[in-house]
Parts: structure tokens; C-alpha cells; sequence
């Protein structure tokens, strides 16, 4: 079934099992005083779960080209060690690992490296002007690439790949935004590539013409005015003929208003950006492998890629944090169901931005694999029974890792389907992974023997039943609560859950109390069809949902139209609309209409002023202040929210890039959170629809 997946390739001379790459991901644990015993686990388990080339996570060649607090430096003798014990710990499993030799460039932190920060020339980044390289930096800056790339050698790694992708140092040399220079590395697009080039003669110099040179390269910037398709080409061109052994092709800086990785971009929405590149290498004679990256989140995917021919090797790296063994459990004939990267970001982009240690959302393992061993089979003791109340994903995965202990579990879910909140997520567009999430949990569960009881609410008066298991977990999640809002209990007035499992129940004009992220992906499902109004009393609209992923779904909010309101004092639900008041004081009415309303004009076609003086509103939830961490969306952000689902086709968000907010924050791109917290405080949220 997964023939072109399946076969085993060459890169530069290292043979690979077969055409799976774990793309590189930083952690925020490679630095951790444990002589590389985390990274080594990590990166084991990935190789044992079949991944064919392991790419590590950003090397750093030089002091001031640390991304970040917890990068690993290739030229720092006491990170030698641990270097070695990650590629020892792949080999042991028959895997082949790759360093990726690092620099930052403009992106790097003063404040975390504690070096000034260098770049081809003097343009602002996020951390202020950095220092324009001279030739004497430069030729340092050769030595040191050369340098890392042998050591690379020395400790074990079978390949090292160059990053020059992603706006980092390499790239930035290639852009006429951020290389001003008119001496021999700037100018015209054939200097601009000079230094690049330069650093993969160096390279290759030092580790010797049978030790295999990945590139990272940049297909796009997706920046208006940086370098052009055809100069791409050319580079690549001059890349494969200098004997780069293999080109990954990335896509976008961290600068770009244009989503890559996040869940509203259709998974292998860049692969023709690869595709087109190769055959360009291809009409002039070249053979060099490419590999397509970004938004490959199944191996059935990947098959139709190298299938067509659109690519050699295909680059997963969020899927690897999902499911370590998504390769090998592809090639059992009736195995276990791979779990799926849900393009959520929390855990991993998110984190790997700051220095909390990166994991995933959908398997909290991931990264704590030495906290968490799994044992080769269960352990022999004694076999309990356990109870599960609540089948949501803190559910799910506690059913699964006891039944995975040789437990006997039960569960109960008070619903029909499992998942909880994962039910609504998967609604929302390009969240319909969340609902493959549930499907990979209900086989397992089914795999490993537990028994579910399906429509069995666990009701306080059943302690006796519960006092007949070893141990029981309580998972029950989230509520909607009341928003103690006068006339919030009237007809039109319906909690979130309603919107998203009843659309039909709302008109073409829906105002939704609350602005998090529940809020945020109910509007997103409402907007295409429906005029959206988001209310907050406090701080900005979609607070709380990861800092990756909330630029790029209110540019889509914007794109279709919705409208916010934040800084609002709620008064009332009247029958056509919410009154309020504004952040300049002035009262108004919000109108508002059911679904049978459509058509018939409503009193107050826009929000209009209210005569009269100001009452002070309730708080929505009855309480003030700021939400618990608790009270998040469905698979997204915290807070309070409504909508409705419209079922319309997702348009790929690439070929029409949407404009990001000026608070859009920039930073590396690395490799989802460990398990969100699921309490019983309650989640206000209500879309507001007029009476009958």
C-alpha cells in the first residue's frame, strides 16, 4: 500500500530504510544536565519507530547563533558528550541521524546568548539592529561551520544539514530585505548566495566528499521583495552541482503574514513549491534527492507525493511527536492505528518559542520518554481494576496508558461517541484531525481490551459502584455555566455546545458573549455564511490560544468579515439583539436573529446607541477577573466563546495569503504541550438568538 514509502533511498552515499525523514525539531532539552539522556531517549524511540533519516534540532555553530536559552552548540566541548550519546542511541536502534548545523543570524536573543547578535547587515529584527558581519567575522564564521561539521563526524552523526531556510543567518544572506551589502557577499542575487555556497565548500572540505551535506533551503519567504522564484532555482541549481548530497525545501520566515504550519493550512498545501524546484534540477540533468516539508501529517499523503513524483524524501516532524511509531505500525498488516498530528502547535511550535520543554498535545510523552518508559511488556504485578469516568482526551489516554500496564479499565461517558471537546473541535475548519485523534483512541481502547459504557453518566449516588474498582480517575472535563446575564435564559440564548452541535438553531446574524477560544473557533465555523459579532469585557480577543496559531485564525476571521468588540460592560439580552456598553460608554444594541428569522428585518440593522444612562453589567460567569487556565476552547484557547459549524469547503489559505495582526510574534520554527489541565470549573459561553 505505501510501495514509494516503503523504499529504501540514498542520500549522498548513506543508505536509509526507507523515504521517511524526521524533520528537525528543537525541544528546549538539549541542554538539560543529564549527559543527553532525554534527547537520547527521544530520538531512540523515533528511530526505533521507523523513521528513516532523524534530523536533530538546530546545532548552534557559534555562541551568538543560539536560538534560544537550551540550544545545543556543536563547538562547545562540553555538549560533546551528550552529542554523541543522541546519535549512539540511534544507531543502537538500526536508525541514521543527521546534526543540523545552526546560526541564527538577526533572530538571536542578546539576553539568551549573551553576545551581541550578527547578521549579513544591519536590519532590524525582533531583538533590535544586529551588528553587520565584517570579513573577519565571516571567515570565523567559515571556520566554525567547517569545524561543527567535522566534529558532526567525530561523535557518530552519520550527515549534517545546513539550515538556510526559515529567515535564519544563511537565508538572510540570500534576501535583498535583510542583506544590504555591495562588496562580494551582496549586491545581486548571485553574491547574495556567495556565503551559503562558501559554508557547504567549507563543510565539505572538512568532513570529506563521502560524508553526506543536506541543505535546508527556503522554496519561499513569503515576504514581499525578498528573493525571487527564479533565484531560488538558481541557488538550488548551484547547491546540487557544488554535491550537496540532498535538498530539504522549507517554506516562509517567521516574519511572514502567511500561515505554514498551522492547522488552517492544508496538509501538503507546499508541496509544489518542492515539486517544481526538482524539476528543475531535473531539466538540467541533476538527480539530487528533494525533500517536501511542511504539512505532511500521513504516511498516505506522503505515499501520493513520492508516488507522483513530486518529491524524493518527505519531511515529518510533528507527526513524529504524535506517534513515534507511525512508520512501523504502517507496516503491520492489521497493527495498531497511528495516532495524527493535530496541527495544534500548542506543545511544540508554541513552547519551543520560549524554554518550557516541548511535547505534544495528542501524546504527553513525547519529550518525557525517561520519566515515562514503557515497559516491553506488562509489568508482573498485580492486575487491577479500574475505573475511568469521562471519555474525553484526558480520559481516553488515562484508559489507554493503564490497559497499557495490563490493567482491566472501564469506562463510562455520559455521551454516545467518545472524545468530549474533541467532538466540537473537529468541527471547526482544519480541525478534522482532532476527530482522528478520537478514532486512534477508540482503537486502542478496543485494541487493549477495555470496556466502555457508552451513555453511562456516573452519578454522585453511585459511590458503591465506584468503591468496587482498585482505582478510579475522574476525567469529566468542562461545563458551561451560567453567565448570570439577564435574560440569558430566553429562547435564542444557547451555550456553546448547542451552537456547535445545533447551527441551524442560529440566524445570519449571531452575537457571541465571550472572546476565547472557544469563541474564536465557533466563529471561525460561523463566518463564511453568517454575520459574527465576538463580545470580551477584558483583554484581547483569542487570549490564550497559542501565540502560533492565534495570528492566523483571527486573519481569517478578519478575511470573512467577522467584528469584535472588546473592553464591554454586558447589560442585557433583549429580544432582538444584547445590550451593552461600549468602551467609550455609549450603550448599544447588538442585534441578533434565529435561523427562522432570516429574511424578516430585525429592529437595529447594526449595532446602534441606547438612549439613556449606563448600569453596571454583570460579569459574564458571575465572576470577575482573569478566566482559570482551565477554561479553554475546544483543542484551542482559553476562555469563553460561541458559533456554529457551516460545513463549507476549506479554501487553501497559501494561494491567498490572509494578513496577520501587528501583534503577530515572530521566532524559530522548532518541532506541540504536555496534557491540558481538564477541571470542573465551568466555561461561559452563549450565542445569543432572538425569540420565536
Amino acid at each position: 500500500m505505501l510501495e514509494h514509502v516503503f523504499r529504501p533511498g540514498t542520500l549522498g552515499g548513506l543508505r536509509v530504510a526507507n523515504r521517511v525523514v524526521m524533520g528537525a525539531m528543537h525541544l528546549n532539552l538539549e541542554t538539560r544536565a543529564d549527559d543527553g539522556a532525554a534527547m537520547a531517549a527521544f530520538y531512540a524511540e523515533r528511530a526505533r519507530g521507523g523513521a528513516g533519516l532523524i534530523v536533530t534540532g538546530g546545532c548552534a555553530v557559534s555562541p551568538e547563533g543560539s536560538g534560544g536559552r537550551h540550544y545545543a552548540r556543536i563547538d562547545d566541548p562540553a555538549r560533546h558528550r551528550a552529542l554523541a550519546a543522541w546519535a549512539e542511541a540511534v544507531h543502537r536502534e538500526g536508525g541514521r541521524i543527521a546534526l543540523q548545523l545552526f546560526h541564527a543570524g538577526r533572530h538571536t536573543s542578546p539576553a539568551a546568548t549573551g553576545h551581541p547578535t550578527v547578521a549579513p547587515s544591519a536590519v532590524p529584527g525582533r531583538h533590535g539592529p544586529p551588528r553587520a558581519l565584517d570579513e573577519d567575522g565571516l571567515a570565523r564564521l567559515l571556520d566554525r561551520f567547517a569545524a561543527g561539521a567535522a566534529r558532526a563526524r567525530e561523535l557518530g552523526f552519520d550527515a549534517v544539514e545546513v539550515m538556510a531556510s526559515e529567515g535564519y543567518l544563511l537565508n538572510q544572506f540570500l534576501s535583498p530585505l535583510t542583506n544590504l551589502r555591495e562588496d562580494r557577499w551582496g549586491g545581486d542575487a548571485r553574491r547574495r548566495a556567495r556565503f551559503p555556497l562558501a559554508v557547504l565548500d567549507a563543510v565539505r572540505n572538512a568532513t570529506g566528499a563521502d560524508f553526506p551535506v543536506l541543505f535546508r533551503i527556503s522554496a519561499t519567504d513569503l515576504m514581499d521583495g525578498s528573493s525571487t522564484p527564479a533565484e531560488v532555482h538558481d541557488f538550488a541549481l548551484r547547491l546540487a552541482r557544488s554535491g550537496v548530497a540532498a535538498l530539504n525545501v522549507g517554506v516562509g520566515w517567521h516574519e511572514s503574514r502567511v500561515p505554514t504550519v498551522q492547522s488552517v493550512v492544508p496538509p501538503g498545501a507546499w508541496v509544489p513549491y518542492a515539486a517544481r524546484l526538482r524539476r528543475t534540477l531535473r531539466r538540467a540533468g541533476l538527480d539530487t534527492p528533494v525533500i517536501a516539508s511542511n504539512r505532511i501529517n500521513r504516511l498516505e499523503l506522503a505515499e501520493r507525493i513520492l508516488a507522483a513524483g513530486e518529491a524524493d524524501f518527505v519531511s515529518m516532524a510533528r507527526p513524529f511527536l504524535a506517534d513515534p511509531a507511525l512508520v512501523r505500525k504502517a507496516r503491520l498488516v492489521n497493527g495498531p492505528v497511528p495516532n495524527v498530528c493535530i496541527a495544534c502547535n500548542e506543545a511544540c511550535v508554541d513552547r519551543s518559542l520560549g524554554d518550557e520543554p516541548v511535547s505534544c498535545l495528542v501524546n504527553p510523552r513525547a519529550g518525557r520518554e525517561t520519566e515515562f518508559p514503557v515497559p516491553a511488556r506488562p509489568r508482573r504485578t498485580r492486575r487491577g481494576r479500574f475505573a475511568v469516568v469521562g471519555g474525553g482526551p484526558a480520559g481516553l489516554e488515562g484508559a489507554r496508558a493503564l490497559a497499557a500496564l495490563g490493567h482491566r479499565v472501564e469506562l463510562f461517558e455520559a455521551a454516545a461517541e467518545l472524545g468530549g471537546q474533541f467532538r466540537l473541535a473537529r468541527l471547526v475548519p482544519g480541525k478534522a484531525d482532532f476527530g482522528d485523534t478520537v478514532r486512534y483512541f477508540a482503537a486502542e481502547l478496543c485494541r487493549l481490551g477495555v470496556t466502555l459504557r457508552l451513555n453511562r453518566p456516573v452519578q454522585p449516588s453511585e459511590a458503591a459502584l465506584l468503591r468496587g474498582f482498585d482505582g478510579v480517575l475522574v476525567a469529566t472535563g468542562a461545563v458551561p455555566r451560567p453567565a448570570g446575564l439577564a435574560g440569558e435564559y430566553l429562547p435564542r440564548v444557547v451555550d456553546y455546545r448547542r451552537a456547535f452541535e445545533h447551527p441551524e438553531a442560529l440566524g445570519e446574524r449571531v452575537v457571541v458573549i465571550g472572546g476565547g477560544g472557544i469563541a474564536v473557533d465557533l466563529a471561525h465555523l460561523l463566518v463564511p455564511r453568517r454575520s459574527v459579532t465576538l463580545l470580551r469585557r477584558s483583554g484581547r480577543i483569542g487570549e490564550g490560544m497559542g501565540r502560533s496559531t492565534r495570528w492566523a485564525v483571527l486573519a481569517e476571521l478578519r478575511r470573512h468579515g467577522a467584528r469584535w468588540m472588546t473592553g464591554v460592560r454586558y447589560e442585557a439580552v433583549l429580544p432582538h439583539g444584547v445590550l451593552l456598553t461600549d468602551a467609550e460608554g455609549v450603550r448599544r444594541l447588538l442585534p441578533a436573529e434565529l435561523g427562522g428569522d432570516r429574511g424578516r428585518a430585525a429592529p437595529g440593522e447594526r449595532a446602534r446607541p441606547v438612549a439613556g444612562p449606563a448600569r453596571r453589567a454583570v460579569p459574564a460567569g458571575g465572576r470577575r477577573g482573569r478566566r482559570p487556565r482551565s477554561e479553554r476552547g475546544p483543542g484551542g484557547g482559553r476562555g469563553t466563546a460561541g458559533g456554529v459549524r457551516t460545513g463549507r469547503r476549506e479554501r487553501a489559505v497559501p494561494r491567498t495569503p490572509a494578513a496577520a495582526p501587528a501583534d503577530r510574534p515572530t521566532g524559530h520554527r522548532a518541532a506541540g504541550p504536555g496534557p491540558r489541565r481538564t477541571g470542573r470549573t465551568r466555561a461561559v459561553t452563549r450565542a445569543v438568538r432572538p425569540a420565536r
